[in-house]
């Protein structure tokens, strides 16, 4: 068995690389980056060091890697022969990807089994957003091409911080992970997945994810970044941080519940153990890393809006979350390109076409009020 996967990182490697190897599979690795090509395909394996309680070393064997920029020919040839497809490049890559899938997928052999794209994103319907990029590459013969394929959406939480100086291709992750897979699409052929489990509904596993791990996770660089705090365990080390980033996951689970019927009791362990998870001392995680690309989290159905807008909608709390908004407002790293952007914007914008133009919130929603004042109260500060 074979599996293709674009986007060679730290998470590549050190989660959904190191599952697919676990299942059995050849794992190809596509990349762009000419070093991570070439560091890849000079070993003939690495470790996976899971640090922190209960964490063990896993080897990885039985992988090379190739380079979608220079040889997207072999990438594509790799493509037509894969039983899986996977991704973790970032939602906003997937465009980029989709032209090569789409060129394995023409030279697929006509009895091949479909292969099986899932992309493995922080974002909702991340596959679903995957197929729409292939269908656009594939033009008129997007139906023809799709049907060689099954598209499944998942779920995907690993922590993978920034490596340490020296660590090769080598991943240090936490010990915890989850991916879930929604099962309607593969019908009886799941695929190998050690540890990954397939359910019926993946919406709610989605927005449990993206709204305690993702949102809890980014609350708490972002108040860590106004305390003058460097790391994520650090952060939580503070009480009133930790005070802030737990009532913002209070609001989302209200929210989980209202929206999915999720029970509050197993939220309120979820949310504990995903505390428990940013207060590991042996993931040097910063907030800086975890801060970055404000924009796209503040974006209308990103960790902080999506949650937000969904419980004033039904006249839930969103006071903690509105907090949280008003902390990655604040984050100024001179090295994200989106926090300097955002910066700008502050600035030069008025604070309802600042709301409107970062969060996507329409001027009559019931969250932009409380928002739109965030954001004159950072402008204000900002002029002071």
């Amino acid at each position: 068995m074979k599996a293709v996967h674009f986007g060679a990182g730290n998470i590549g490697r050190g989660f959904v690389g190191l599952l697919l190897h676990q299942g059995g599979y050849e794992v190809v690795f596509s990349d762009v980056a000419d070093q991570l090509v070439d560091a890849i395909n000079a070993v003939d394996s690495y470790t996976v060091h899971e640090a922190g309680p209960g964490g063990v070393d896993h080897e990885v064997t039985g992988f090379r890697a190739v380079n979608s920029r220079t040889d997207p020919e072999v990438v594509a040839d790799e493509v037509a022969t894969a039983d899986v497809v996977t991704t973790a490049v970032g939602p906003t890559v997937l465009r980029f990807v989709a032209p090569s899938i789409v060129a394995g997928l023409r030279r697929r052999s006509a009895g091949a089994a479909p292969v099986q794209i899932m992309a493995c994103e922080n974002a909702i319907g991340a596959t679903d957003l995957l197929r729409a990029e292939i269908e656009n590459a594939a033009g008129e013969d997007a139906a023809e091409l799709t049907a060689r394929a099954v598209f499944a959406n998942t779920a995907v939480d690993r922590i993978v911080p920034a490596q340490p100086e020296g660590s090769g291709v080598n991943v240090t992750v936490e010990p915890y992970f989850e991916w879930a897979i929604e099962a309607p699409p593969f019908g009886d052929a799941l695929p190998e997945i050690p540890g990954a489990h397939f359910v019926e509904d993946l919406g709610p596993y989605i927005e449990r994810k993206l709204f305690t791990v993702n949102t809890g996770h980014a609350a708490t660089a972002y108040f860590g970044a106004q305390a003058g705090i460097e790391r994520i365990s650090d952060a939580l080390a503070d009480p009133a941080i930790a005070a802030a980033v737990s009532a913002a996951l209070e609001e989302t689970s209200a929210v989980l519940t209202a929206v999915h019927g999720l029970d509050p009791a197993e939220l309120a362990v979820y949310r504990a153990t995903i505390l428990d998870r940013f207060r590991n001392p042996e993931l040097v995680d910063t907030v800086q890393r975890v801060g970055r690309q404000p924009l796209r989290k503040l974006s209308r159905h990103e960790r902080f809006i999506g949650p937000a807008s969904m419980a004033a909608e039904r006249g839930l709390s969103t006071a903690a979350l509105v907090g949280a908004v008003a902390a990655a407002l604040a984050f100024d790293d001179p090295a994200d390109e989106q926090s300097v952007q955002m910066q700008e914007l502050e600035r030069t914008e008025d604070a309802a076409a600042f709301t409107v133009t970062v969060t996507g919130l329409e001027a009559e929603h019931p969250l932009f009020s409380a928002v739109e004042t965030a954001v004159r109260v950072r402008q204000q500060q900002l002029a002071s």
